[in-house]
């Protein structure tokens, strides 16, 4: 059974899996930033923020739905059953449409409604997402549509409860398996095509990835550039020599785990904290899942960064050493911190929140540098089908940039977790961390150990 994951790149990435709108309309207190409501996408480019073209996209997707209506996947049957099975889910999932403000940001449908109306219709359309895969977007970047279906409902007071229930979500983790399936079939390969703006091997999809063919092992000469689905797209792997590893030799060098941008840096770990809280300070315990080794951590330092959807989503070692233990966390899947009320961009200023809550690998390496000793490497799934797989096992040596894992079907996070006593200058290429930065390279450096 796979293991996914929650959220998106800043969340997710840079380029087509996630259809949010960004908007300036808040919760009461306000919590939409002006700048990022000005952009004409939410960071990272997964979540769009022209609400009109989501609008359209909605009203568009429910009118197909309708026009085509087809009996409910025995896995949505399923959800449908625990809904109204459980007097608590029950309520939580009929409150959170009930509890949508009567404002004309979330009336989208040409009725004046909500663009969904009620728990039914969101089965309805969910069911009808388990046989697609996601096309490439210009503009909308519309492809993974379970979050478009609950983007409002989610920030709600009953949506904030309803996705952290540990029933709702092992019902989740069975829909997303069965999406997954289908992601890793054969038919998943209809949106690798050369349509000039949904396929990704069209014209518009070049632009953005000019230098595919160079980069990446793909047979330009063959149906699909010779993937044979989704998410053997999706986990291509660089041709050798694309990402040389900064270093190779220097075990004071500390390389890139993940194409990836930096978010955070903090210091001064603590055991626990308030996570959910709007300032988002990482809690140790909860993180690491209450793991005797987050103890090693308290009072050390953490390093945050956000993937891109164009890239790359393996993962590779940032130093040389022996794999202590490499597990999956089970988490939610559609939860964002509360403190964002309605704002649309609360999941990309979630990302620290989802590191405690989110499914996710945590995977403990012993470096042999002893200046650094024992360090986590945290991955961090971010919506939609977005599985975390770790390729290495316990006991196993592995050398400064070789694969650790990689994320499956979305985009995400991760996290560098070192002890109080490791000494960090960090080099990230001139940035400051935030939603607004630029990937760095895989193996590139990006840190420096004291000696």
């Amino acid at each position: 059974m796979i293991q996914h994951s929650t959220s998106r790149r800043g969340f997710l990435g840079t380029a087509a899996l996630l259809p949010f709108a960004g908007v300036a309309e808040a919760a009461p207190g306000g919590n939409a930033r002006a700048a990022l409501a000005a952009a004409p996408y939410r960071v990272g480019q997964w979540l769009p923020s022209d609400q009109a073209f989501l609008n359209g996209w909605m009203r568009r997707y429910i009118r197909t739905v309708a026009a085509t209506p087809a009996p409910l996947h025995p896995v949505i049957l399923e959800f449908q059953e625990l809904i109204e099975g459980d007097p608590e889910i029950f309520m939580l999932f009929s409150q959170m449409f009930d509890e949508l403000p009567k404002r004309p940001t979330f009336n989208k449908t040409p009725t004046g409604e909500p663009q969904v109306k009620d728990y039914l219709h969101m089965l309805q359309l969910i069911n009808a997402v388990m046989t697609t895969a996601p096309d490439y977007n210009t503009t909308g970047l519309v492809g993974f549509p379970i979050n478009a279906i609950l983007d409002w409902p989610m920030g709600t007071r009953s949506g904030f409860v309803a996705f952290l229930n540990d029933k709702v979500n092992a019902q989740l983790k069975k829909v997303l398996n069965e999406w997954a399936a289908f992601l890793r079939s054969p038919a998943s390969c209809s949106v690798l095509g050369t349509d000039p703006h949904k396929g990704w091997f069209g014209s518009d999809a070049r632009k953005a990835m000019p230098g595919f063919d160079r980069e990446f092992i793909c047979d330009p000469g063959k149906p699909a550039h010779g993937f044979t689905s989704w998410d053997d797209f999706f986990t291509r792997e660089f041709r050798p020599g694309q990402r040389p590893i900064a270093s190779p030799d220097d075990d004071a060098v500390i390389a890139n785990a993940c194409e990836s941008a930096p978010y955070r840096v903090a210091h001064g770990l603590q055991r626990r904290e308030r996570f959910w809280i709007k300032s988002q300070p990482y809690s140790l315990m909860h993180m690491l899942a209450r793991d005797d080794l987050a103890e090693r951590f308290v009072g050390g330092t953490l390093y945050q960064a956000f993937l891109s959807a164009l890239s790359y989503h393996r993962w590779r070692s940032p130093v040389s050493g022996t794999i202590v233990k490499s597990y999956v966390i089970d988490g939610s899947y559609y939860s964002e911190a509360s403190a964002m009320g309605y704002d649309p961009a609360g999941p990309n200023e979630s990302q620290s929140y989802i590191t405690d809550v989110a499914t996710r690998a945590a995977i403990f390496i012993q470096a042999d540098n002893p200046a650094i000793g024992l360090m986590c490497f945290l991955a961090v799934g971010m919506a939609e089908v977005s599985t975390c797989e770790t390729t290495v096992r316990a006991g196993q040596h592995v050398k400064k940039g070789e694969q650790l894992g990689m994320f499956h079907f979305g985009g995400s996070t991760h996290c560098l977790i070192f002890g109080p006593q490791v000494k960090l200058e960090f080099d990230l290429h001139g940035q400051k961390p935030g939603l607004e930065s630029q990937n760095i390279n895989v193996g590139a450096r990006i840190a420096q150990v004291g000696r």
